[in-house]
């Protein structure tokens, strides 16, 4: 479907027109296909039309099937999806439990469809930052997938895939890339290169260079995941969003900033176009372009850019979110390179609390907290409480990213630079 999207319509409007003329408005094959154009719509990044099309098909199955159907789960699986592409977590989550409640009841525990449930909902939890309610379903839909559909199977691929990231997303990255490369070779084996998933899965892989300073291995596959996705979408869609955004970070950590600027650019115009403006998308691209004008010195740009970015965080993430800690982290930065060390101080903390108990205390995230509270107290001349939270952020950044990672080395410089001021 994704493929060859604008061939797709027609032939799915056709094929309703034709159902409703012979079978009625009221028949589970209609549903089926206002179903079918409702995916067609969310792929396309087409959200209302397909918003308004899903309820549709939930309600008609409803009516016709009865509570209790496969294929109610299905709907509400589909439609907690698209809320979650929007963002709207807490309307999805009870959705995705449904569908899991509804499944296990009528299928059994040993079954496919509940082994995706299990997935969904661990998705939903990662979302959240909810990380250690997530690895266990994570976990089980993989289990269940080998046992029931054999390895060589695009669902436990799909599970590879998601387990990777929980991992990622807690800066376990050794564990993470095999996973990774098992995703990837899965899908180039089952579906061919050019395909979108392996798009995927080349942009996860290339993040996860990223994190780890490997930027010559990172540059390629992001390329090639944004060159893939525009091929096969077309220009004007969130994923192509994404993989600009992608480009640009990889570009700003390397201090390319003028060719990561206008990337940064085309990601948030993009994402406000096809989004609209309450999307966490949205409030990860102002955090973004703020960062990188304040690597460029442009303070004046930078203070309401993250402003923006926190209060759309909080508004559709709550206030217990990784990313609320890492827009505290970078405002905070701000305010130091100000000279607002009290406003700093108080947002360093907030970040790093956060971050300790969402993320637990050996997250690379953790270490660059800490890293960038002793860079505050150094400059303050708070010599002794300096050298205890470098001395903590290069313990933890040494044993979760090695000895040679860009970030690990800037600590130690940190490190050496204050003892010998300490003398």
């Amino acid at each position: 479907m994704l493929f060859r999207s604008a061939e797709a319509e027609p032939l799915f409007q056709k094929a309703l027109l034709l159902y409703q003329r012979l079978l009625g408005e009221e028949h589970p094959n209609v549903a089926m296909i206002y179903n079918n154009l409702a995916e067609l719509y969310h792929d396309q990044g087409r959200y209302k039309e397909a918003e308004s099309l899903h309820k549709k098909v939930l309600s008609l199955r409803q009516r016709l099937l009865g509570e209790e159907h496969p294929h109610v789960a299905m709907s509400y699986n589909n439609l907690a999806f698209l809320y979650k592409s929007q963002g709207r977590y807490a309307e999805a989550e009870p959705l995705f439990q449904k569908a899991l409640e509804l499944s296990i009841k009528l299928l059994g525990e040993e079954h496919p469809d509940v082994a995706t449930s299990y997935n969904n909902l661990a998705v939903i939890c990662r979302c959240q930052g909810r990380y250690a309610e997530a690895e266990p379903l994570f976990q089980k839909a993989l289990e269940l997938r080998q046992s029931l559909l054999g390895e060589e199977n695009l669902s436990v691929a799909a599970s590879y895939n998601d387990l990777a990231e929980l991992y990622y997303y807690q800066g376990q990255y050794t564990e993470a890339e095999p996973l990774f490369q098992k995703a990837l070779s899965l899908y180039q084996r089952l579906l061919g290169e050019d395909n979108l998933i392996v798009a995927k899965i080349c942009g996860n892989l290339a993040l996860l260079y990223e994190s780890q300073g490997r930027y010559t291995e990172a540059e390629p596959l992001f390329q090639q995941a944004l060159e893939l996705r525009q091929r096969l979408l077309g220009e004007e869609h969130p994923y192509v969003a994404d993989s600009y955004n992608n480009l640009a970070g990889l570009y700003n950590s390397q201090g390319r900033y003028t060719e990561a600027e206008p990337l940064f650019q085309k990601a948030l115009e993009l994402r406000q176009r096809l989004l609209g403006e309450e999307h966490p998308d949205v409030a990860n691209s102002y955090n973004n372009l703020a960062a990188l004008y304040e690597s460029q010195g442009r303070y004046t740009e930078v203070e309401p850019l993250y402003q923006k970015a926190l209060k759309l965080c909080q508004r559709l993430l709550g206030e217990d979110h990784p990313h609320i800690a890492t827009i505290y982290s970078g405002l905070a930065g701000l305010y130091k390179s100000q000279g607002r060390y009290t406003e700093a101080e108080s947002l360093f903390q907030k970040a790093l609390e956060l971050r300790q108990r969402l993320l637990g205390e050996e997250h690379p995230d953790v270490a660059t907290s800490y890293n960038n509270l002793a860079t505050l107290y150094d400059l303050q001349g708070r010599y002794t409480q300096a050298e205890h939270l470098y001395q903590k952020a290069l313990a933890i950044i040494e044993q979760q990213l090695g000895t040679e990672h860009p970030n690990t080395i800037t600590v130690r410089n940190n490190l050496e630079y204050l003892r010998n001021k300490m003398g």
